[in-house]
């Protein structure tokens, strides 16, 4: 009697954190080994399910191969193929992994409280020697493929589609504010305008005397800014499409 036996396949990470220098993993995935350890540890009760006893593949292999694509920029054939797992397999473990990444994101993004101006405007003077200065804020492009209806609302100068992503971050680069929600054919001045920074700054502004100097005189729906000029090589050479970083100042 024949029987057919199930054969259930095992994908062998090539993925050893253990094994890895430090210098290692923060070209490989832009983080230490103590914060990628917190923040598999973190995930792993997002991570456990039926996937796992099935194929083998740890929470720990799936969380590192995501945060390599991410911090590479690479193909998700690539990156599957270095984690021991096939594309499509990456590709179901990619969307849980970012899900799970989401839910905590509010704990570590958060704007900058009253409790905590003091000591934000010290750190910033400290190292620019500006006073008051509570955020830099930025905007970057990040490529991505869009739906076809909308397709040329996210077409930049550079003839590619992106999403144009506003960020604002401390003294320290600990990054306080992130708005991905419009595409690289709105000016920044819009996104910045459309965040939720305004609001943020409306509430700080009740609490303490005004406060902003604006980038447009006479136009009160901006709370922010005074333009810093950035160095137009460097930003060709990186890819930077803004040639001025925003600072918001609060006086009190």
């Amino acid at each position: 009697m024949n029987r057919r036996w199930r054969h259930t396949p095992v994908y062998r990470p090539l993925v050893d954190l253990a094994t890895m220098e430090d210098r290692h993993i923060i070209l490989t995935y832009r983080l230490d080994r103590a914060t990628v350890q917190e923040l598999c540890a973190q995930l792993e009760p997002d991570l456990i399910s039926a996937i796992q006893h099935t194929t083998g593949i740890s929470h720990l292999v799936r969380v590192l191969s995501v945060l390599h694509f991410l911090a590479s920029g690479s193909f998700q054939a690539t990156v599957a193929i270095g984690s021991g797992m096939s594309q499509p397999m990456f590709s179901n473990v990619l969307t849980r992994v970012l899900s799970a990444l989401m839910t905590h994101m509010r704990s570590y993004i958060v704007f900058s409280q009253m409790d905590d101006l003091a000591t934000v405007k010290a750190d910033f003077y400290a190292t620019g020697h500006i006073p008051n200065i509570i955020g830099a804020t930025d905007g970057t492009h990040i490529a991505f493929l869009p739906h076809r209806t909308n397709e040329q609302m996210f077409r930049n100068q550079k003839s590619f589609h992106s999403l144009n992503v506003q960020m604002v971050c401390l003294a320290d680069q600990y990054i306080s504010h992130v708005n991905a929600k419009y595409p690289r054919s709105l000016h920044d001045a819009f996104v910045l305008r459309n965040s939720s920074i305004p609001y943020v700054m409306s509430q700080l502004q009740r609490h303490r005397v005004p406060f902003l100097q604006e980038d447009e005189p006479g136009d009160g729906r901006v709370t922010a800014v005074e333009p810093v000029d950035s160095d137009e090589e460097e930003a060709e050479e990186e890819d930077v499409y803004n040639n001025n970083t925003v600072i918001l100042q609060y006086f009190q």
